[in-house]
């Protein structure tokens, strides 16, 4: 008696038969690009830290904040990738239970503050720059701001996508909360 992972990847010499998939670059956005330069940058940031600490053991002071600079506009450009392939944590399972017209109202309502949300922070992102975006990094002499515009681009971004994503769901007539089965063709 076989099982179901051996008829898939076991030939019919007993043999381990695996073939790679077809790559698609055009399931990624252009901002997916981005984070991927930026996470690369952050990495060589790292890697620069563990060097000098653990092999020249003399640290570069400067890497620690750069580092944490560099990974939360990871985070927040990051966000605008996940809102276009609507990944964010989300609960379906209260759409089993409503009936359609309802799940179809309540889809629509976390849309529309998805949405609002995502400016909101926008405009509270562009207030805290406006206050204190010219004041310095602690260790390096940059302004604070950079790292806020980074915050304020990835807020842009996710409003951006999630206008998109909302008038996607309305045009087609149900999002993935409503039917899970399509949260995967999202994702494709």
């Amino acid at each position: 008696m076989t099982s179901d992972f051996e008829d898939h990847v076991l030939g019919a010499d007993g043999r381990f038969h695996a073939v790679d998939g077809e790559v698609r670059l055009s399931l990624y956005g252009w901002e997916d690009w981005i984070v991927l330069a930026v996470f690369w940058i952050l990495a060589c940031v790292v890697f620069y830290q563990v060097f000098t600490r653990y092999v020249l053991n003399d640290a570069a002071g400067w890497t620690e904040e750069i580092a944490r600079y560099l990974l939360i506009a990871v985070t927040f450009l990051g966000g605008a990738m996940a809102v276009r392939r609507n990944t964010h944590i989300q609960v379906d399972f209260v759409y089993r239970f409503l009936p359609r017209a309802a799940g179809r109202v309540l889809s629509l309502l976390v849309d529309a503050v998805r949405a609002a949300f995502f400016g909101y922070a926008v405009w509270l992102t562009w207030l805290l720059m406006d206050r204190i975006g010219s004041q310095r990094m602690a260790v390096v002499e940059l302004p604070i701001g950079l790292v806020f515009g980074a915050m304020l681009i990835g807020f842009a971004l996710m409003f951006g996508r999630a206008l998109q994503v909302a008038w996607h769901h309305w045009r087609r007539g149900y999002s993935a909360l409503e039917r899970s089965d399509v949260l995967q063709e999202d994702k494709a």
